[in-house]
């Protein structure tokens, strides 16, 4: 119940009831409306800071999760980075080295995107460091990736061409070691069998019974098969590519012809004494970029090392050429 309150009324000699203006009862239900609703958000604030809500702790929990996650992606980031530099590693040191070819600078594999802030949208958020910097680590390692692929692409066509070129060039001694009777004359000084006079014998002369078979020393084409160069009679050219051509002199007969493709050790031809030659043998030769060299170097194909060290010391003796 309400207190009722009074006062002395001094003409009246009497106690009379205080009313309360309705301006007062507004003024005050007013203030205590207002002190209510500060109250009100003072308890609201406080519990915004110290009480959680269901929806703060399920976001909570998943900002716990997010971060767990990243902290995993980092990991295996680290994990591909270290698998991929090893692989880079062997890229530059070994298959690179081995083809000749230019190893790939560190500045080229881990290279950034430049430009334009590729993250702003990341920008703005309570983890934006760890998102940007994630992003940015992927982003290298992508790159990374392509930069080894296309690497390894590059190896692989090198590899081939290795191939093609150990296939190509003239690799093994084109008349059989049991077909041999002798090795009669090397590259280097010999003396002319029909002049005695001493000068450079261009090629390396095998001696063998006439119709003895005679090998293509390296995958190639047939450009010449013919007896229209002066000295050498019946005689057949390869063309190996990369420069390299192979000649052999001095045939019975062909087993080839010309623009016709073939491969180390194909049969091309039979040893005899045409042209310029004193006894049947196979006089060879090996052309680099135009320019005679030493056959000796390119038997590493058919010979064993005691084989190879026997030839050499009799290609080195200067003795009489058979042409």
């Amino acid at each position: 119940m309400a207190k009722v309150k009074y006062y002395y009324d001094s003409e009246t000699l009497s106690y009379r009831k205080i009313k309360r203006k309705k301006s007062t009862t507004a003024k005050y239900a007013a203030l205590f409306l207002t002190a209510a609703g500060l109250f009100a958000l003072l308890m609201i604030f406080i519990a915004s800071q110290y009480i959680e809500s269901p929806k703060e702790r399920q976001l909570a929990r998943e900002l716990q999760n997010m971060e767990l996650q990243y902290e995993l992606l980092s990991k295996r980031t680290d994990d591909a980075f270290a698998a991929l530099e090893n692989v880079e590693e062997r890229d530059n040191a070994i298959y690179r080295l081995y083809f000749e070819a230019n190893p790939i600078p560190t500045e080229q594999r881990r290279a950034g995107f430049g430009g334009i802030n590729r993250y702003k949208k990341y920008e703005g958020f309570g983890n934006s460091e760890l998102i940007t910097e994630s992003y940015k680590r992927l982003e290298v390692l992508e790159k990374a990736i392509v930069v080894q692929s296309k690497s390894l692409d590059e190896i692989a066509k090198l590899a081939e061409d290795k191939e093609k070129f150990l296939e190509a060039i003239p690799a093994i001694q084109p008349i059989s070691n049991e077909n041999l009777t002798r090795m009669a004359s090397g590259y280097g000084y010999r003396t002319d069998p029909f002049t005695k006079v001493r000068k450079f014998h261009y090629g390396m002369d095998f001696t063998a019974p006439r119709g003895t078979p005679i090998y293509a020393s390296g995958n190639g084409v047939i450009k010449r098969a013919d007896s229209r160069s002066t000295g050498y009679g019946n005689h057949i050219r390869i063309d190996h590519g990369y420069g390299y051509i192979s000649l052999y002199a001095h045939l019975y007969k062909y087993n080839v012809k010309v623009n016709q493709r073939v491969k180390r050790g194909d049969l091309i031809g039979f040893v005899g004494s045409t042209g310029r030659s004193e006894a049947p043998h196979l006089h060879y030769e090996v052309f680099k970029d135009g320019e005679r060299i030493n056959p000796i170097n390119f038997y590493y194909g058919n010979l064993s090392a005691e084989e190879y060290d026997i030839l050499l010391k009799k290609a080195s003796l200067e003795n009489q050429s058979l042409d």
